[in-house]
């Protein structure tokens, strides 16, 4: 039995609001170097000076590098001290809502219980990197403090929603707009009552899903280990046993498509290529774009042309990983036809998420940097949570969620 429940309130540090709309910042991880420096320039409140420390520090500095973190943490304490960031005096749950045009999802700030992740009652569908791990451990010991939440999905709880709508008909605590017009707006649930009937309602919960953040989370867990073993008074409790998330419905999340580029067409000339296609596919020469609509169909750009693609035979398989339109296409079209055998590592692939369109694929095409792009259709949050539950992961870039969380909003202090 755990000591701590599933989810629990926690004494978030935040912005005061004159300063939110400043400091929240893209996830760290959507940005590289060059772009964090100059999104961060001009705003010294960006939270990108924390999440993305490097921008302060020499142009050829390694965003790995010791300096990097201890630079992270002195702008933390620095956005502290100067009344900036703030932290609030009891533990609280904080209503977390995102709006990207017509979609809207209203989700909880939470600190989740390592313990529950460790045990896979949240549940996980993708391998993790150990390079990309040590980062986040590193950044979370450097500031005593988790600044990236991670994204998780629950089935729907009456009562949740019921205390949700009745924050949300209030002003919220602040409301910013950030990158592609996305608002993120944050309430503060500080009511005892409230707190403990969303407590209870997810400790009934049988299982979580990681949605996006298995770095952020397997790092969690390792610095809680670290520190359960230097702590001689260690007792379950202790701050450093949760991690930052961010809880939304399954039913109020999107998935937009996460598409494939490839340089060359495995010495095929691009005929002999589409006849090697129509062993699995009716392959259909189509005006304008061709844009998957449901699944099992793809679209393929090729010589200034789009294909749609459409599966021949329904797989008959029962295996959810082998189910999937991103595994479909890697089983029949990657590894067989162009010799692509290993998503992450080989050079000859790249991943455009779903938020550029597929305009970005014929551009990418078109400069001839890239031989074909596939688009395919987006996995469904059904497909995710049957691979989490039968206990494996999916292939490497299978799902791009939108809208992404802003970094700032919300820190948990461990």
């Amino acid at each position: 039995m755990s000591t701590i429940p599933l989810f629990r309130p926690f004494k978030a540090v935040r912005p005061t609001p004159q300063f939110a709309a400043e400091v929240a910042a893209p996830p760290y991880d959507v940005l590289d170097t060059k772009e964090a420096r100059e999104k961060a320039r001009g705003k010294p409140f960006s939270f990108l000076h924390i999440s993305k420390a490097e921008i302060d520090l020499p142009e050829n500095t390694n965003p790995y590098d010791a300096s990097v973190y201890a630079k992270s943490a002195q702008n933390y304490a620095a956005m502290i001290n100067n009344g900036i960031l703030k932290q609030d005096e009891k533990p609280c749950y904080y209503i977390y809502r995102a709006i990207m045009g017509n979609h809207v999802q209203t989700g909880l700030a939470v600190a989740a219980s390592v313990d529950e992740y460790d045990k896979n009652r949240i549940r996980r569908h993708e391998f993790t990197r150990v390079d990309k791990e040590d980062d986040r451990v590193h950044q979370i010991d450097a500031l005593n403090a988790q600044t990236g939440p991670v994204l998780l999905a629950y089935h729907q709880i009456p009562a949740v929603d019921q205390i949700i709508k009745k924050y949300v008909n209030n002003p919220p605590a602040y409301e910013v707009t950030a990158d592609h017009d996305i608002r993120h707006a944050v309430w503060v649930i500080d009511n005892e009552d409230d707190i403990q009937t969303i407590t209870n309602a997810f400790d009934k919960q049988e299982v979580v899903y990681i949605a996006d953040g298995h770095h952020r989370s397997a790092a969690a867990s390792r610095v809680a280990k670290k520190r359960a073993e230097h702590n001689p008074n260690h007792n379950g409790t202790e701050d450093y046993n949760s991690f930052l998330a961010v809880a939304f419905p399954i039913e109020e999340m999107k998935i937009l498509d996460y598409n494939r580029i490839v340089k060359d067409l495995n010495g095929l000339t691009p005929e002999d290529f589409l006849k090697n296609l129509e062993k699995d596919f009716i392959v259909s020469a189509v005006q304008g774009i061709a844009k998957p609509q449901k699944k099992n169909t793809f679209g393929l750009y090729l010589n200034k042309q789009w294909y749609l693609l459409s599966l021949k035979n329904t797989p008959s398989e029962k295996d959810p990983v082998k189910l999937l339109d991103v595994s479909l296409l890697s089983d029949l079209v990657l590894n067989p036809i162009l010799g692509i055998t290993d998503l992450r590592k080989d050079k000859r692939i790249d991943f455009v998420g779903g938020m550029r369109g597929l305009k970005e694929l014929q551009n990418r095409v078109d400069s001839g940097d890239f031989a074909a792009a596939f688009a395919l259709y987006p996995t469904q949050m059904s497909e995710l949570t049957a691979v989490a539950d039968s206990g494996q992961v999916m292939p490497p870039k299978s799902t791009w969620f939108e809208p992404k969380l802003a970094d700032g909003l919300i820190s948990n202090p461990i």
